[in-house]
């Protein structure tokens, strides 16, 4: 179909529209510009040039059907820069970048950081987030998808973080002897019986290794937290993401793994997010008991 660059766009948003996607404008622009191999800057100064995007109707098809537009896409912005996405990844959330703020906050020496450790790296975004931030740091990505470690890999060396980051196919912290700094981790946390009532973006197309966390969500914490007081230095923190209310039973996973909260960080709607943690009697930590519930 040849029409102008405006007429495609007024249609692609009616029909976006139409599938109860709220952005309808914004993605029939990214759409559109996908489908002919440009930049949204490009597309709208052509806006009234007639042009043909035979590709535009499989890609419309695909986002009414409520694939989400990230990965349809193949790629989404994290922390200020481009990831190229895997079927085995979760698209990165802006949620996750509160892992990363949360970092900076009780690390402030960057340079001290040296060894860095992400448990369920995915696209590797929080490990190459970290990488950019921490300058001296040499950082290792594990996840359960050997697919995703190679979407990982490829990301890293896309950012020219290749010779700074490796990454490991392996179960949690099962496989890694040593002590780091600083431990991410982004871990599987919804309800097993809760995954079909999400959003048919997450529930259908995100990998569900990386959202199932057993009966009761909590499942990958225990494994994880049990595996944290090997790798951690003596100085270092781990920072992991939660789920709205899960603070408090984190925390106490924490406690009894030997853990100590140092604190606990919000997003951007007030839902505490990452819960930096710390070995019990480091210095800096608090008792877990003590920590604010809600912040």
């Amino acid at each position: 179909m040849t029409a102008t660059v405006s007429a495609q766009l007024a249609a692609t948003a009616a029909r976006l529209a139409e599938a109860g996607i709220e952005a309808a404008r914004l993605e029939a622009r990214l759409l559109l510009a996908h489908a002919l191999g440009c930049d949204q800057e490009t597309l709208l100064r052509r806006r009234d040039e007639p042009v043909t995007a035979p590709a535009l109707a499989a890609l419309l098809a695909r986002r009414r059907a409520r694939e989400p537009l990230a990965r349809i896409l193949g790629r989404r912005e994290f922390w200020g820069f481009s990831l190229a996405l895997a079927p085995a990844t979760l698209i990165p959330r802006p949620d996750s970048e509160t892992v990363i703020e949360a970092s900076l906050a009780v690390l402030p020496r960057r340079v001290e950081v040296t060894r860095v450790l992400d448990l369920g790296t995915g696209s590797g975004c929080l490990l190459l987030a970290a990488l950019r931030e921490f300058p001296a740091a040499f950082g290792l990505g594990v996840d359960r998808a050997a697919s995703a470690c190679r979407c990982a890999a490829r990301n890293a060396a896309a950012l020219g973080l290749a010779g700074r980051a490796a990454f490991l196919c392996a179960d949690w912290g099962t496989a890694i002897a040593g002590r780091f700094d600083l431990v991410l981790c982004n871990p599987p946390y919804i309800a097993s019986a809760e995954i079909a009532t999400l959003e048919p973006e997450v529930a259908r197309f995100d990998p569900p290794l990386a959202l199932d966390g057993g009966a009761d969500g909590l499942a990958a914490y225990r494994a994880v937290l049990a595996a944290l007081p090997a790798l951690l230095a003596p100085a270092g923190v781990a920072v992991l993401e939660l789920g709205q209310g899960q603070l408090s039973a984190v925390s106490g996973l924490a406690d009894a793994a030997g853990l100590c909260a140092i604190t606990a960080r919000p997003d951007l709607a007030g839902i505490p997010r990452a819960l930096v943690l710390g070995a019990a009697g480091a210095p800096g930590t608090v008792a877990v008991a003590t920590m604010p519930q809600r912040l």
